[in-house]
């Protein structure tokens, strides 16, 4: 029988602040680039040295709030520049496939903002190329780096919650009118904004699902406006997952077994607490950890600098591999909600099987 702690693990995440200094270009200057850029440069020793943008001047703005030295107007020149160690795109979803490409052919290495692509042809092409001019890559879901997550992989790992047998997540936001997550040719939909979250961390407890039953709930504007899955492990474990724009939702996620059981409170895929909970005794321990939103997103900007410095071409805590998978499983999805991006209509490729 599984020992049920005395104590949780305490996170064996290095100090970000220790990371070998790598000189780093980003291209994007929305929303996600902004909160990446102030945690990294408030919280670690990296270096930011260029920024690009297809509009120049928005490049300028962002490089004088940053106090980054060079903006470029294009994402080729960037990716030309000879003081840029590592890209880290931060464009809309559309853009991710192209932006990567650019980076990783200019011989940079490369973090990607979830998700790593459209679908999982576009993020196996990611993975190939990076592959083959032998370069680092990952896909930027940062909750895989957090300490908290960590703590969650030695629980995981010990054996205490007994044999998995439920796994629940969900992410639920409110939009208003006019925001990009609306706009059918940006990709829009909670799927690969919101629901990535919950997908890959059924993924990471379960595997690769044998069986996904999902239902899809259209939005006025054009796009899917809720999703949920049920993923059928290989074990006969089930994962439940939702995500929706209509609403604000808990946003939590649980992992149930046979001796206990683990909760993350929401958001549960930031910084934040962890509670497990001994099956049928009410015994419970707590993980804390200070609830700093974004400004978190500085672990994994310091995991990809160890790992770049380390000669390594991916990291242990989010491998290519996984996020291929991920996508494969919300290409399921999609295929059975009847969701295609305008992107994969016009392109004709990586449409997901029987969505057309």
């Amino acid at each position: 029988m599984p020992v049920f702690p005395s104590v949780l693990p305490a996170p064996r995440t290095p100090d970000p602040g220790d990371a070998p200094v790598l000189r780093w270009g980003v291209l994007g200057t929305g929303w996600i680039a902004e909160h990446f850029v102030r945690s990294v440069q408030r919280n670690t020793r990296q270096r930011f040295t260029a920024v690009a943008s297809r509009d120049v001047t928005r490049a300028r703005e962002f490089a004088d709030r940053h106090s980054i030295p060079h903006p470029y107007g294009s994402y080729e020149e960037l990716a030309a520049a000879a003081d840029v160690d590592v890209v880290y795109v931060a464009t809309e979803h559309t853009a991710h496939l192209a932006c990567a490409r650019i980076a990783l052919e200019g011989g940079k290495h490369t973090l990607v903002e979830k998700p790593l692509g459209l679908n999982a042809v576009q993020a196996t092409e990611i993975a190939q190329l990076a592959k083959e001019r032998g370069l680092f890559c990952a896909e930027a879901l940062w909750s895989f780096f957090l300490p908290r997550f960590d703590v969650v992989r030695q629980i995981l790992d010990s054996g205490a919650l007994g044999g998995i047998r439920t796994v629940l997540a969900d992410h639920g936001e409110h939009f208003a009118a006019g925001h990009r997550i609306l706009r059918p040719d940006l990709a829009g939909g909670p799927l690969l904004d919101l629901g990535t979250y919950p997908v890959a961390f059924a993924v990471s407890v379960l595997g690769t699902p044998v069986e996904v039953l999902a239902s899809a709930q259209p939005h006025p504007a054009g796009v899917n406006g809720q999703t949920s899955a049920l993923l059928r492990g290989a074990d006969g474990a089930q994962g439940i997952i939702h995500t929706t724009l209509f609403s604000d939702t808990p946003t939590t996620a649980t992992i149930a077994g046979t001796h206990g059981t683990l909760h993350l409170p929401g958001p549960f895929h930031q910084p934040g607490d962890i509670v497990l909970t001994l099956a049928g005794s009410g015994t419970r321990m707590t993980y804390t950890e200070p609830h700093t939103a974004h400004d978190a997103l500085h672990f994994e900007a310091a995991e990809v600098a160890r790992r770049i410095a380390g000669s390594q071409l991916q990291s242990p805590l989010r491998p290519l591999g996984d996020s291929v998978t991920t996508l494969k499983v919300m290409d399921d999805i999609r295929r059975q909600g009847g969701i295609i991006f305008p992107e994969e209509r016009e392109r004709g490729a990586g449409v997901p099987l029987d969505a057309a």
